[in-house]
């Protein structure tokens, strides 16, 4: 059996992965650029289930996704020897209107029923827990068990241990088009990188480009559209470390690592594939951090990145549920569009498509 992935990401890597261990041979991985170099790689990290999930069945799914980490973060461990930054730091998600208030207590309370660790604070006991917290705030959701990971440390796990799994990189390639004979997809036509042209046949191909993922030739028309949103992120560096929590405020974040770096982000723009880190963007983020830590305007700015988050539209343009699993096309699967929550859902999102390709083969 012969497997075709495009697209070289935490989630074309950690299906290519998944299906290694369930004894497929032969899985070949054709990616643009190199591996992880998108959105993988520029993402904050968050395993941020509970403050994530928007109804009971997404919470239950993005808690066993966020819990299911450790054990992967041993497993490329033991592989690899590389240390994903694995930690149960826990995230507070702050608020300053009576209104967000009063809702966020009802979440608590509902994932409190649900069995999950969660709890209501005042703006003092938050600063308890983060004593670096604006004095404005009203009060903050804490939620104890939100955890982290280091998505280039991530990327270069998975890239490690799909080598040792003997599983084929080939970078510097585009898919020209998806193959489609007698009503299936039967592989990919792919160009190099000095303009060589090559079929790949294939039993089955997995996408998983991102927010390219529609731009990929003979995709199934049905599919909704994967569209990029692009995001500005930025690190500073405490020279002596402060905050331990993930705190959110609104669309803000910030995420310290525990050795002084904190990445701040991150603006939500529709800007199409336009790679730019801009000043009012950087602004952006900036400001939103200081209003969450303002002791955060003494740290050093040490670098700043943007990339795309896949979000996946409907035909009536609302946003719509991640592309994973089959598609109209038999052949043919998908792992995609996971917009804020890739890094978080990628081992699970991996594991799904893997049964599916491995059930209908």
């Amino acid at each position: 059996m012969r497997i075709v992935i495009v697209g070289a990401g935490v989630m074309g890597s950690a299906t290519a992965l998944e299906l290694a261990q369930k004894g497929v041979k032969e899985i070949i991985v054709v990616e643009r650029s190199v591996p992880g170099a998108e959105a993988s790689s520029a993402a904050a990290g968050m395993l941020a289930a509970q403050i994530e999930s928007r109804d009971d069945a997404e919470l239950d799914g993005f808690v066993a996704a966020r819990n299911a980490y450790g054990a992967w973060a041993w497993a490329l461990r033991d592989k690899t020897g590389i240390d994903i930054g694995h930690h149960q730091t826990g995230a507070l998600c702050i608020y300053r209107e009576e209104a967000l208030a009063a809702e966020a207590r009802r979440k608590v309370e509902a994932q409190r029923a649900h069995g999950l660790a969660a709890e209501w604070l005042d703006g003092a006991g938050a600063r308890r827990v983060e004593k670096e917290l604006a004095d404005d705030i009203l009060g903050a959701a804490y939620f104890p068990d939100e955890a982290q990971v280091e998505p280039p440390r991530l990327v270069r796990a998975l890239a490690a241990a799909t080598a040792q799994a003997g599983i084929v990189m080939r970078t510097g390639t585009t898919v020209s088009t998806l193959l489609s004979e007698g009503g299936r997809c039967a592989g990919v036509s792919i160009v190099s990188g000095d303009g060589a042209r090559e079929v790949l046949r294939a039993d089955a191909v997995v996408l998983a480009a991102g927010s390219w993922s529609s731009l990929v030739p003979g995709i199934p028309e049905q599919l909704p559209r994967v569209r990029p949103v692009r995001g500005q992120i930025v690190m500073l560096e405490e020279r002596s470390p402060r905050l331990r929590s993930i705190v959110f405020s609104d669309h803000a974040y910030v995420v310290p690592r525990g050795d002084g770096r904190v990445v701040c982000g991150a603006t939500m723009e529709s800007v199409g594939h336009c790679r730019e880190i801009t000043a009012a963007g950087i602004h952006k983020v900036l400001a939103n951090t200081l209003s969450i830590a303002p002791r955060l305007g003494e740290a050093a700015l040490v670098s700043s990145w943007c990339n795309f988050r896949p979000l996946v539209v409907t035909r009536t343009g609302e946003p719509g549920v991640p592309l994973v699993g089959t598609t109209p096309l038999p052949g043919l699967f998908i792992a995609t569009g996971h917009h804020r929550n890739g890094i978080l859902l990628a081992k699970a999102a991996a594991e799904a498509v893997a049964n599916a390709i491995t059930g209908a083969l």
